[in-house]
């Protein structure tokens, strides 16, 4: 159940991060995503300070992994967001956010509840798969089908094989695979 939550809460506030970025001119999106990370910041260290936050605390502590960074991955889906809102254009931030936030929620339901065949680091091959079909879904909204099946593969590929946190590395892979090909959107 925490699973679960814990991901709903991801793709609910990765798509929130990505409309916002959607709607609003540059100035105000880099604006909100900076105080938010700062924000988080102040809030993961009061944390680990020893201090109990109302409401926020008992979040973190329902819905957070064991890790020694409270937050963790909240943090590196707005620093990851607010790079790609700084380096590149909306166009190309917006898919890159939506990926993120859809694929890397479905895939870990779908794997958690269908997942047998796993792949690599414990991800399954049906956890990927539903996590590109439902963001090239997703996608469909935003770019030409060919684009969007590229970008929800291309996602799904980081997303299974990056030894990196793919909060932080999604975004800036779609945003950088638009750059060298724009003519998928």
């Amino acid at each position: 159940m925490q699973e679960l939550a814990r991901k709903l809460i991801h793709v609910i506030f990765g798509l929130a991060i990505a409309g916002m970025v959607l709607v609003l001119d540059h100035t105000s999106a880099l604006a909100i995503l900076a105080g938010g990370l700062f924000s988080g910041l102040i809030l993961v260290d009061l944390i680990l300070r020893g201090y109990t936050l109302p409401v926020f605390s008992a979040v973190l502590n329902y819905v957070d992994r064991c890790d020694p960074l409270p937050g963790k991955g909240a943090l590196y889906f707005a620093v990851s967001a607010l790079t790609c809102v700084i380096l590149f254009p909306t166009t190309f931030v917006v898919p890159a956010l939506v990926s993120l936030a859809v694929l890397d929620g479905v895939a870990a339901i779908a794997g958690k509840k269908f997942g047998r065949m796993r792949i690599w680091n414990g991800k399954s091959a049906e956890g990927t798969i539903s996590g590109i079909f439902v963001t090239f879904l997703f996608l469909l909204l935003l770019i030409p089908v060919h684009g969007a099946l590229i970008v929800a593969v291309f996602a799904g590929i980081i997303e299974m094989f990056s030894p990196v946190d793919d909060n932080l590395v999604i975004p800036v892979g779609i945003c950088l695979l638009l750059t060298v090909i724009p003519a998928l959107l």
